[in-house]
């Protein structure tokens, strides 16, 4: 792939912009979420969802396998799911006469944990490993997993009941945490005119995205946005946001040296998304509440008031100086 520096080649451009319509053939609407998990895609990063039942989180990563051409696996977390139900066993074949491995859903390219929050700390702590060494261990014996490997994690906001927060280790290793919120009217009454044209009960149909990118293309795109140039003032301007964030009254705990790195990946992504062969402080203005929302604590009394972290991070992007670059 050449070409940086004059711009992004039309190939790389048209797969990218192909991608996306092909999602949107199957999810209608939500395209500012379907932009933001692509974005974990190029980044290789984790995405967290967080939304009602209902609004089409399994549809968004069963569409974007389909596109992609890649595994899926989907498990439901629950109170009772053991870590080996992520990973595999080891178990004794009695027609061999030896033990073999079993793996587990895990072995997939695009897995969707959904209501990761139901599950127990040490399940949520065995996804924790694979999320980040992009491997399994089972039974001692460490297993790579084929890239791109990406997990789309749903948790709930509304049913608090039953649920394990989840440690702010494993939220620290999502690159992005979406808000997906109720479709417009518009956008509603479309949806219910596609579920409802001529089909037998409420089943989405996947049929209409067409395979575009196979994993092996995935990868070259998730190395072509790595390579995106990247100014020393558009760095520094990255860092000062986190860094702004931990001294920021009613912020308890700012996010660590991963929220600055996280920062910059998911920003070359969308430049990369945008056309462009270098990164602009709108690049990382743009990624910075879904980078950073998740790995801030906001005082009690700030969250007594109201306030969220996306609104602190707006205060924050408001008075930190972009660079002319």
């Amino acid at each position: 792939m050449s070409g940086m520096q004059s711009g992004v080649s039309d190939e790389v451009l048209q797969q990218l912009q192909g991608l996306e319509q092909e999602i949107q053939r199957a999810v209608i609407g939500q395209r500012g979420v379907i932009r933001e998990v692509v974005i974990g895609l190029l980044a290789a990063g984790h995405v967290l969802v967080e939304g009602v039942p209902g609004l089409g989180k399994t549809l968004l990563v069963r569409a974007l396998a389909a596109a992609l051409n890649g595994r899926f696996s989907r498990v439901q977390f629950t109170p009772d799911l053991m870590p080996s139900d992520i990973s595999g066993h080891v178990l004794f074949d009695m027609k061999r006469d030896a033990f073999r491995v079993r793996k587990g859903p895990v072995f997939c390219n695009f897995m969707l944990a959904d209501e990761i929050n139901r599950a127990p700390a040490k399940t949520q702590s065995a996804l924790l490993e694979v999320m980040q060494e992009q491997q399994v261990t089972i039974e001692g014996t460490a297993y790579p997993l084929d890239p791109p490997f990406l997990v789309l994690a749903t948790q709930n906001p509304i049913e608090q009941e039953g649920t394990y927060p989840l440690p702010q280790a494993q939220l620290d290793r999502f690159l992005l945490k979406v808000f997906i919120d109720y479709p417009d009217q518009e956008e509603e009454q479309a949806l219910v005119q596609h579920v409802t044209g001529g089909a037998v009960g409420d089943q989405l149909d996947l049929s209409s995205v067409r395979p575009l990118l196979d994993p092996a293309q995935v990868v070259q795109l998730q190395r072509y946005a790595a390579s995106l140039e990247v100014d020393a003032q558009v760095l520094a301007y990255a860092v000062r946001i986190v860094r702004t964030t931990r001294d920021w009254s009613g912020v308890e705990v700012g996010p660590g040296p991963r929220g600055s790195i996280s920062l910059l990946r998911a920003a070359r992504a969308h430049a990369l998304l945008e056309g462009n062969a270098f990164v602009t402080p709108d690049d990382v203005k743009a990624v910075a509440p879904a980078v950073l929302r998740h790995r801030m604590k906001l005082s009690t009394d700030l969250e007594i008031e109201g306030y969220r972290a996306d609104d602190v991070l707006a205060d924050i992007l408001l008075n930190v100086d972009a660079p002319r670059v």
